[in-house]
C-alpha cells in the first residue's frame, strides 16, 4: 500500500501541503505557455508578423515622412547637381565651407531674379505617398529576417545577419521606392510640375517600365546602402550597448544612426550619381546602362563627377539617420511595453 499511496500522491498531489500544490499548480502554465511559444511556431508567427508590420507602419513610416519633409530641399539640391545642374557658386562653396548647404540653397532656389523656394519641395507629395509603404515594408521584411538569420548565424557572424536582412528589406522597398523616385527626380529637376501630370507622362510616353527606369541602378546603390547602413547601426549599437553595460538612450540612438547614414551616404555616393542620371534621362536614352553611364560620365566630366552631390548627400543622409533611427527605436520601445498585455490577458482567462 505505501508505493501505491506515494504513487497516486505524486500525480493528485493529495501527499503535498496546500502551498506546495498551489506553487505547482501557479508555474505549470506558465512553463507550458514558455514551451509553447517556443516551440510551436504556427501561432508566433502571425503575432510577430503584424506587430513587426505595425512597427513599420508607425516608426518606419512617421520617420520617413519626417525626414523627407524636413530634408528635400537638400535632396532636391543633390539630385540637380547630380544630375549636371550645378551651379559655380554652389560646387566652389561646397568642399570649403560649412555654410555651402546655405549658399545652395540661395542658388538653387533662385529663379527669375528672385528666389522660389517653392521649387525646391517640388514632388514632395507625390515622394511622401511611397514613404509610408515603402518604409513599412523595409521595417516589416528587415526585422523578422533580422531575427531569424540572428538565430541561424553564430554570435560572431552577426553583422552578416545584419547586413543580410538590411538586402532583403531593400529588395522588398524598391518594388515601391523606384517609381516614387523616378516621379520625384523628374520633378525636382524641372521636368513636371506635379505628381499627377509626370505619372501621365511617364506612363503615355515611356509605359509602366518608364516607371522602374534605372532600377538596375537603384539595387545597384540602395542594396549595398541598406545592407551597410543598418549593419553599422546594429553593430554600434551593441557595441555600444555592451561597453555602457545598460539600454541605450533616444539620443545615443540618433547619434548612431546619423554617423552610419553620413559615413554610408559617402562611401556610397558614386552608385547615387548612376542612379540618379539613368532616372532623369527619360526617353532620351542617353545613356544604354549602367556601364555606359559610367563611362560616358568620367569621360566628359572627369572623375570628380562621380562624387556630385557628396555634400549634401551626407548632410541630408545624417541628419536622417538620426531622426529615423530615433523615431524607430523609441517607437520600439513604446511598442514592447504594451506587448505582454495580449498574454497576461490570455493567461487569466
Amino acid at each position: 500500500m505505501g508505493p501505491l499511496t506515494l504513487a497516486v500522491d505524486s500525480k493528485t498531489g493529495s501527499g503535498t501541503s496546500p502551498d506546495e500544490y498551489s506553487q505547482k499548480m501557479q508555474y505549470a502554465p506558465i512553463g507550458i505557455q514558455k514551451s509553447f511559444a517556443s516551440v510551436s511556431m504556427q501561432e508566433e508567427k502571425p503575432f510577430d508578423f503584424l506587430r513587426t508590420l505595425f512597427e513599420g507602419v508607425i516608426a518606419g513610416g512617421t520617420a520617413g515622412v519626417v525626414v523627407e519633409t524636413a530634408l528635400y530641399p537638400i535632396d532636391t539640391i543633390k539630385t540637380r547637381l547630380q544630375a549636371g545642374q550645378e551651379d559655380s557658386v554652389v560646387l566652389f562653396f561646397l568642399p570649403r565651407s560649412p555654410l555651402f548647404c546655405i549658399c545652395m540653397l540661395h542658388k538653387a532656389a533662385r529663379g527669375g531674379g528672385r528666389i522660389a523656394f517653392k521649387g525646391l519641395y517640388s514632388g514632395l507629395t507625390g515622394n511622401l505617398a511611397g514613404v509610408l509603404p515603402a518604409s513599412a515594408i523595409f521595417v516589416g521584411v528587415y526585422e523578422p529576417a533580422k531575427k531569424k538569420l540572428l538565430k541561424i548565424f553564430p554570435e560572431n557572424l552577426s553583422a552578416l545577419a545584419h547586413f543580410t536582412a538590411g538586402a532583403f528589406g531593400g529588395i522588398a522597398a524598391s518594388l515601391v521606392r523606384v517609381p516614387t523616385e523616378v516621379v520625384k527626380q523628374r520633378m525636382q529637376t524641372g521636368q513636371f510640375t506635379s505628381a499627377s501630370v509626370a505619372v501621365r507622362h511617364i506612363a503615355f510616353k515611356e509605359g509602366f517600365k518608364g516607371f522602374y527606369a534605372g532600377y538596375g541602378s537603384f539595387l545597384l546603390r540602395d542594396l549595398p546602402f541598406d545592407a551597410i547602413q543598418f549593419c553599422l547601426y546594429e553593430q554600434l549599437r551593441l557595441g555600444y550597448k555592451k561597453a555602457a553595460k545598460r539600454e541605450l538612450n533616444d539620443p545615443e540612438n540618433a547619434i548612431i544612426g546619423a554617423f552610419a547614414g553620413a559615413v554610408t551616404g559617402a562611401i556610397t555616393t558614386p552608385l547615387d550619381v548612376i542612379k540618379t542620371r539613368l532616372m532623369v534621362q527619360g526617353s532620351a536614352n542617353q545613356y544604354k546602362g549602367i556601364i555606359d553611364c559610367v563611362q560616358t560620365v568620367v569621360r566628359e566630366e572627369g572623375r570628380s563627377a562621380l562624387l556630385k552631390g557628396i555634400g549634401p548627400r551626407v548632410l541630408w543622409i545624417g541628419i536622417g539617420g538620426s531622426i529615423f533611427f530615433g523615431v524607430l527605436e523609441r517607437t520600439k520601445q513604446l511598442l514592447a511595453q504594451r506587448k505582454p498585455a495580449l498574454p497576461q490577458d490570455s493567461k487569466q482567462d
